[in-house]
């Protein structure tokens, strides 16, 4: 494909928000103004991943306060891309480690000129808190188990890339669901775009309120296998839980793992999704996480 001769606008009229903090509060319209967007630079970057000049003389900081290496690399790679000059900021070399407030780090990065901030945290509300202080962008890359609207922006848009539009489409979003930040934004994003979303995983990790928003709740996967048209297979958080919310692992992914049985009885173009890290033997087999689908 030939890259167009323009380069996408970098923030279209129609957007109207300084922030990405959480899909919750964003309009349809608005998450289909941000996928249509991105669709615009993946066309134009092309797959000999050009660099763009949209950012050229910004400078994003990536303040994480978690470990990450998709996250942190991917919004590395997408801001260099797209021209911008990039610091990775690291809290335990930092002023921080000496007793300086969160807020003042911040701060004195703006002041230093900087354009935007993606930030992780494992506190929620951190992301909000730092927009409320800050004049330049912030955008939240997981703010403990709250939301991180980047990844489920990502899912999202894998799934409308692949099937079009996502009214009527029926989502399985399946494990941790408790302590999952993605798929508070995948459930946000997916039920504004007009698809039908299923929760499935055990009884301690998906609470029953979650009807109140309209969605089904099961705690059978073989039940729910069979109607999916997209399964997102979340891991289990064990660093955000003080117990063990199964008796074992092996019992979970006997109930709850995605395997070879089950992808047979699945819909013959069932999209499987994992934002990863993938736990091989967890919530999928081996077999299912090498497989094209």
């Amino acid at each position: 494909m030939t890259p167009p001769t323009s380069e996408p606008e970098i923030v279209p009229a129609s957007w109207h928000h300084r922030h990405l903090l959480d899909l919750e509060r964003l309009s349809a319209d608005e998450i289909r103004l941000l996928l249509d967007t991105a669709a615009l630079f993946k066309e134009a970057t092309g797959h000999c991943r050009r660099k763009l000049a949209v950012l050229t003389g910004c400078t994003v900081v990536n303040l994480f306060f978690e470990n990450s290496t998709r996250t942190r690399t991917s919004f590395s790679l997408a801001a260099r891309r797209l021209g911008a000059d990039v610091i990775d900021f690291s809290a335990s070399t930092s002023s921080l480690s000496k007793g300086e407030s969160f807020i003042d780090t911040a701060r004195n990065l703006e002041a230093m000129g900087i354009d935007a901030v993606v930030v992780r945290h494992g506190t929620p509300g951190t992301p909000h808190l730092l927009a409320q202080h800050l004049n330049v962008g912030v955008i939240n890359a997981g703010d403990g188990p709250h939301e991180h609207p980047t990844q489920g922006l990502l899912d999202i848009f894998s799934i409308r890339e692949r099937l079009g539009d996502l009214s009527g489409v029926t989502v399985g979003l399946v494990g941790d669901i408790a302590h999952s930040r993605t798929a508070r934004s995948n459930l946000w994003g997916l039920i504004k775009l007009g698809a039908k979303v299923i929760l499935c995983g055990p009884p301690t990790l998906v609470s029953q309120r979650w009807r109140e928003l309209g969605v089904e709740v099961s705690h059978d996967l073989d039940a729910i296998v069979p109607r999916c048209d997209v399964l997102n297979l979340l891991r289990i958080q064990f660093e955000r839980q003080n117990t063990r919310p199964f008796p074992s692992v092996r019992e979970y992914a006997h109930l709850y793992a995605m395997t070879s049985d089950r992808l047979k009885r699945a819909k013959r173009d069932l999209l499987i999704l994992a934002p990863g890290p993938i736990n091989r033997g967890v919530e999928m087999t081996a077999e299912v996480a090498d497989c094209r689908q």
